[in-house]
């Protein structure tokens, strides 16, 4: 089976297991799926949960988060960890969101990851789940080491991942291949010990690394 055939198997292996595939992160818009995946960097989601209702309430759009004191979202986001470098971030880029975009978050690629503290996974998150546009394929931690093992690349380096991956899947899957890969890492293809016996995709797995 070449790459190309088992990364459609896969797909279709996996999407009988993951029925559901919306962020773990709760929002209502683009500018709060953006908040949230920028507060996730090194967090988890269910923490992430926990302060984002609080921070929507006194920030409810980049309007408002533009004009907020750093040091008062500095407190708001401060259990999430990196909380001083996400506050003047997400400040900045609300901050560019309003004189550049009309106060919204914008819908390109390009003028996404022009924000303060957004690279291509959270420009990727956004895009798929919030605005319907699949530019690329969100490389978390768990597309990273699933995508390795499975041999869909041969790289750790996120861009290179993503540049290796986006041909061997139609693009209407693309943001699907992030969530799938994501539950199944969770789930069963975990970092330390994976659960190959009980996985779906063992026959087609060529086990890199492992």
């Amino acid at each position: 089976m070449d790459t190309a055939a088992r990364a459609r198997e896969i797909i279709r292996r996996l999407r009988p297991l993951y029925p559901d595939l919306t962020p773990a992160l709760h929002y209502v818009s683009a500018y709060q799926l953006l908040v949230a995946t920028v507060l996730a960097a090194q967090c988890t989601d269910a923490r992430v949960n926990l302060v984002t209702p609080a921070f929507f309430d006194r920030w409810p759009d980049p309007a408002a988060l533009a004009r907020a004191d750093v040091a008062t979202v500095e407190e708001v986001v401060r259990s999430t960890g990196f909380f001083r470098q996400k506050a003047k971030n997400l400040v900045a880029a609300a901050g560019r969101m309003v004189e550049h975009y009309g106060g919204a978050v914008p819908d390109t690629m390009e003028a996404l990851t022009s924000l303060p503290g957004v690279a291509r996974k959270t420009a990727n998150i956004v895009l798929s789940n919030a605005l319907g546009k699949h530019e690329g394929i969100a490389v978390d931690t768990h597309v990273r080491r699933l995508s390795f093992r499975l041999g869909l690349t041969s790289s750790d380096n996120p861009i290179i991942i993503e540049k290796d991956m986006m041909p061997l899947f139609d693009r209407k899957d693309w943001g699907d291949v992030n969530h799938l890969l994501v539950l199944h890492g969770r789930a069963v293809c975990k970092a330390r010990k994976p659960l190959c016996d009980t996985c779906v995709l063992d026959a087609i797995c060529p086990k890199k690394g492992l």
